[in-house]
């Protein structure tokens, strides 16, 4: 029986949404480019000059996979935005998910509740407002496990 690691720590969230991305032949995704620098799961079929809806956004740390790249796909979230292994994403990777996806009907950014996530979507959200684009965030914060006194709800269950 083997014990080492298959992955070291800096390849394991690139190499798992590589993966995702080319055995999703039934909801086909792509990655934004730089890639890894910027790990964002989107929609193989949107483009922003065509999309006519509202971009649904999520993402966060990862270490929960498939977390929110699992529910990339048609009638589900436009993109996934994936940071380190429990490190929130970063506000220039988030700010290029807004981009590549909000067409004229706008985007909505899902965060969870937790302060790096919070900070970095709130930040990319004001620097593609400033751009012009229609861009709003809601942060969920439902989960059950923690109580209000600690950290607060931290959105686990329903992102």
């Amino acid at each position: 029986m083997t014990t080492g690691k298959h992955f070291s720590d800096e390849d394991l969230v690139s190499s798992s949404l590589l993966g995702l991305v080319r055995c999703s032949n039934a909801a086909p995704l792509r990655l934004l480019r730089p890639f890894p620098e910027v790990r964002v799961v989107v929609r193989a079929d949107v483009e922003p000059a065509s999309f006519g809806r509202v971009a649904l956004v999520s993402g966060g740390g990862s270490g929960h996979e498939p977390g929110q790249v699992g529910y990339v796909g048609q009638g589900m979230l436009t993109a996934a935005v994936c940071g380190d292994v429990f490190a929130s994403p970063s506000a220039e990777a988030v700010y290029r998910a807004i981009k590549a996806t909000t067409g004229s009907a706008g985007c909505l950014l899902i965060v969870m509740n937790y302060t790096g996530d919070r900070l970095n979507f709130g930040l990319a959200a004001e620097r593609a407002k400033a751009e012009g684009l229609s861009v709003e965030m809601v942060v969920v914060g439902e989960d059950v496990a923690l109580p209000r006194k600690k950290t607060g709800r931290r959105g686990l269950a329903g992102t």
